[in-house]
């Protein structure tokens, strides 16, 4: 979650990495993903290209496996370049289950998705290396940075993905369930400021906005949470942070201890954040600012020392800032805007040959448990929210300035406003042609999948995430597909 990089939020967790970058670097106060989920995300930070251009709808559609990315740019260009850690960009990744719910979003049916978000403790006050996948991804960087990088005569670009702060999956809701404990040890747990964790204010039920409703449910988000419940899901997500931080810092202190440091420039971002039950939800999939905001901070040489940068960037500005950095030119067709002029702290219209960067971003999303496209402009002190075709299901319009947790949508209250922002979003997108080939899509994929099936289809659906909800009344829910279809 981008905001806990900056005040307030860095109040509630010790992020010393973090803030050696902030203090060497400079950070963005207003990073978005351009889809809050993962592979979508990574897609568009790997092309640059907004998720409609992109057509990776869902965590199971991505680029082709032969995209050009920008690393493969900078390495045609003489860069030495090494990937570690979680890369999820391509096509074909995640689960059945996965597909099928983003497929079926459109049926007329509720189905919880998502085991309920829980906590577990795990090891002592000595327990470091919780995400042990990650922190052997963390080693093969650092062993490459000290080994390989040092010896170099040519420039390099390393990337390292890694999976947290992501909750874990839940075993004891079944093998085919998702990731909703959020683990960490004492050790993590230390770094936490108890105090300072705020306690979400939740609207009622019968008051949300219907596609929050959906996502709430399906997420196993509507049951009763106490008080105590909700501050253990969001200290431990912090505690997760503060893991992922460390990982951080084992690379800065490797390009530290090699003397490569002063001449690197590090990169931190993320693809989405963690809702952490803001909104009755976890997980991400929204465009509430816990889901949506994401970290950019950047530090090297050339780039402003202690700066804060209000402009609105989002994570397709990344392609073209590494081509700029790689003194390569950059393709007139991306979506995105190098945030070089930014970082050196310029006055950013005098460097485009494209002109200036536009005053908003553009995040979409189309997979599951949302049962709707959905599209949002942030420009200024606005988010504005659309859905669907634009008529069916109501837009929402948020004020930041004045209501920071996104409580009150004040869409009916400025029509002129809504009007306003939803010409800009549709000057970007035909978002109502786009949703509608999602839709297609998505059945036709549906269709295809149910063929591949035979008859065991209605079998291999009620073993899927959502079997608990599913076996009760599964003639009730095949109809409800079939009428869909």
């Amino acid at each position: 979650d981008g905001r806990l990089t900056f005040y307030p939020g860095n109040q509630t967790v010790d992020l010393p990495f973090i803030n050696f970058m902030k203090r060497y670097g400079t950070v963005f106060l207003n990073a978005y993903t351009n889809s809050p989920i993962c592979c979508p995300s990574r897609a568009a930070m790997w092309s640059g290209l907004f998720t409609h251009l992109t057509e990776s709808w869902n965590n199971f559609k991505g680029l082709d496996p032969d995209y050009v990315t920008w690393m493969d740019l900078m390495e045609k260009h003489g860069y030495r370049t090494q990937k570690y850690g979680k890369l999820d960009y391509t096509s074909g990744h995640h689960s059945v289950s996965n597909r099928v719910e983003a497929w079926t979003r459109d049926v007329d049916f509720l189905l919880r998705q998502e085991g309920r978000p829980v906590v577990n403790l795990t090891g002592d006050r000595t327990h470091v290396r919780v995400m042990e996948a990650d922190w052997r991804n963390t080693d093969k960087a650092v062993n490459w940075i000290k080994e390989e990088a040092i010896n170099l005569t040519q420039p390099f670009v390393l990337y390292l993905g890694l999976n947290l702060p992501h909750p874990y999956p839940s075993p004891y809701t079944g093998e085919n369930y998702g990731s909703s404990t959020f683990l960490t040890s004492p050790y993590w747990l230390e770094k936490v400021t108890y105090e300072a964790i705020k306690i979400p204010k939740w609207s009622s039920l019968s008051e949300m906005h219907p596609v929050d409703y959906y996502s709430s449910y399906t997420k196993n988000c509507t049951g009763e949470f106490t008080k105590q419940e909700v501050r253990s899901i969001r200290a431990f997500y912090y505690a997760m942070c503060a893991e992922t931080d460390a990982m951080l810092g084992e690379v800065i202190s490797a390009l530290r201890d090699t003397g490569l440091l002063k001449k690197t420039i590090v990169i931190f971002t993320a693809d989405h954040g963690e809702l952490a039950m803001e909104h009755r939800q976890f997980y991400k999939m929204s465009m509430y600012e816990g889901s949506s905001h994401v970290p950019l901070l950047v530090m090297g040489p050339g780039i402003e020392k202690q700066q804060q940068v209000p402009n609105m960037v989002s994570l397709v500005d990344i392609y073209p800032t590494m081509l700029d950095i790689a003194r390569i030119p950059v393709p007139q067709n991306l979506s995105g805007y190098s945030l070089m002029p930014l970082l050196r702290g310029k006055a950013e219209n005098k460097v485009s040959p494209r002109g200036p960067r536009p005053l908003w971003v553009l995040s979409e999303f189309h997979g599951c448990n949302v049962n709707s496209s959905t599209y949002m402009l942030r420009t200024g002190k606005w988010k504005y929210i659309a859905y669907s075709d634009g008529r069916s299901v109501l837009p929402q319009l948020f004020d930041l300035s004045d209501d920071p947790d996104e409580l009150t949508n004040v869409a009916v209250k400025f029509p002129v406003i809504v009007h306003s922002l939803d010409k800009i979003l549709r000057s970007i997108v035909n978002y109502p042609k786009v949703s509608s080939s999602v839709h297609e899509y998505n059945k036709r994929q549906f269709m295809s999948w149910k063929q591949s099936l035979g008859q065991n289809y209605s079998n291999v659906i009620a073993n899927l995430r959502w079997h608990q909800d599913w076996l009760k009344e599964p003639k009730k829910y095949e109809n409800a597909i079939d009428k869909w279809l």
